[in-house]
This record gives C-alpha cells, structure tokens and sequence, in this order.
C-alpha cells in the first residue's frame, strides 16, 4: 500500500470514451482568490472504467444512506431556486464539480 492521500474534495470529473477520470482537489496553502478564500488544487486523479464508476458510485450511495441514517449527516432540502439547463451553477467552493461537457 502506497499510504493515504487526504482530498477536500472531487474537483471535476470526465468521461473519455470507458474511462472515467475522477480529480481530486484540496484547498491550497498558499493561493488565494480575490476574495481572499484558499483556491483548490489539484492533488491526484482517480482513473477506471465506466463499470467500476457505477460499481464505485453504488457503494457511496449505501456509505451516504447509512450516515443519514445513523444522524452523521443530513440530507439538504433542495432550495426553491430555478436554474436553466444551459446556466452556470454555483457550487460555492470555487470547485466546477460538473465541469466535463458529458454532465451538462
């Protein structure tokens, strides 16, 4: 085993063809944006295929209904707010999380 690698979270994903890549970011040390806030950096890519996306995407599924279920976290109600397909979303980190042309 290599070790652990610490992430703040998943800064875009992108589908080629049957390979999912999957980066992962953390908030910079050094780098700040205009509004003072840590910036993301990139940190290290996940790469597999389409299969072990969806196989991996069903294991985080039951991970986060057993958190909801045990009070760990709670599920956010959607807001009221109407966006348009084509509109850019906010995320409020700065991280583009749907940034891949195959998720518009």
């Amino acid at each position: 085993m290599l070790g652990e690698l610490y992430a703040d979270a998943i800064g875009e994903i992108t589908v080629t063809g049957t390979i999912v890549r999957i980066d992962l970011v953390s908030l910079s040390t050094t780098m700040r944006d205009d509004m003072g806030q840590l910036v993301p950096e990139h940190r290290q890519r996940i790469v597999m295929s389409l299969e072990g996306f969806a196989n991996s995407f069903d294991v985080l599924q039951k991970a986060m209904n057993g958190l909801i279920e045990a009070g760990a976290i709670r599920r956010n109600e959607p807001d009221d707010v109407v966006i348009p397909v084509n509109a850019p979303r906010p995320n409020g980190n700065g991280v583009r999380h749907n940034a891949s042309p195959n998720f518009d």
